[in-house]
């Protein structure tokens, strides 16, 4: 696995220098799971920052009454479990995998190494900032767009605007990343079917009109 050439064309680590991407691909390792499989468990000691490479993982919450509470569920390219390097130790989320899936494992001691030189902390800050803004704009959709916008908007983010989208997540896992029941998203997809705006048979979903213009 050349780690070097696929942190070149991940999206998040684009912003650093091409040694700066070479430092980070000295420190990390891979790590593959099994659809279900647990990386980590909320309340777990923290010691990695993960880069997602293959498959899809749901981080989420346990309440006090035993339910999940689905915070994102994370697409390749995409980077999970930043907050040990600077908040806090440990995990405040869990992390399950809900198809097969690969990790980079970055370690937390290495980089905090990296971290001492100026010109990498100035350029890694700079990127955590950004998907902060990101996470922002995502807590703004949950609390302010109703379902079928939240549905539309969560498969152009996985997926793009695609006519015809495959999807390995179960309908389960979509209604609990978009913050509805199950029960809400098989009303909506039998709306979206008698109105002719898609068609879901089985993991393919057919995009019959165009939903995408009335996101932004």
């Amino acid at each position: 696995m050349d780690i070097t050439k696929l942190l070149n064309n991940t999206s998040f680590f684009k912003g650093l220098s091409e040694e700066h991407r070479e430092g980070l691909s000295a420190i990390c390792s891979a790590e593959k799971l099994k659809k279900r499989e647990y990386l980590f468990h909320e309340g777990e000691k923290g010691n990695n920052m993960f880069l997602l490479l293959d498959g899809n993982i749901q981080l989420h919450k346990n309440t006090e009454d035993g339910r999940e509470v689905v915070i994102r569920v994370v697409k390749p390219g995409e980077i999970f479990a930043e907050v040990v390097l600077f908040e806090r130790d440990r995990f405040p989320v869990s992390a399950r995998a809900v198809t097969n899936a690969e990790v980079l494992l970055f370690p937390k001691n290495g980089i905090d190494r990296l971290l001492a030189e100026k010109g990498f902390r100035n350029d890694f800050i700079g990127l955590l900032m950004a998907k902060q803004r990101y996470l922002t704009e995502r807590i703004q959709e949950l609390t302010t767009k109703d379902v079928e916008c939240r549905f539309f908007t969560f498969l152009r983010a996985q997926y793009g605007e695609k006519k015809l989208i495959h999807t390995p997540l179960s309908k389960k896992d979509i209604a609990a990343a978009i913050g509805t029941t199950p029960e809400s998203l098989s009303r909506l997809i039998l709306r979206l079917t008698e109105d002719e705006i898609i068609d879901w048979k089985g993991k393919d979903i057919s995009i019959l009109s165009n939903p995408w213009k009335w996101l932004d």
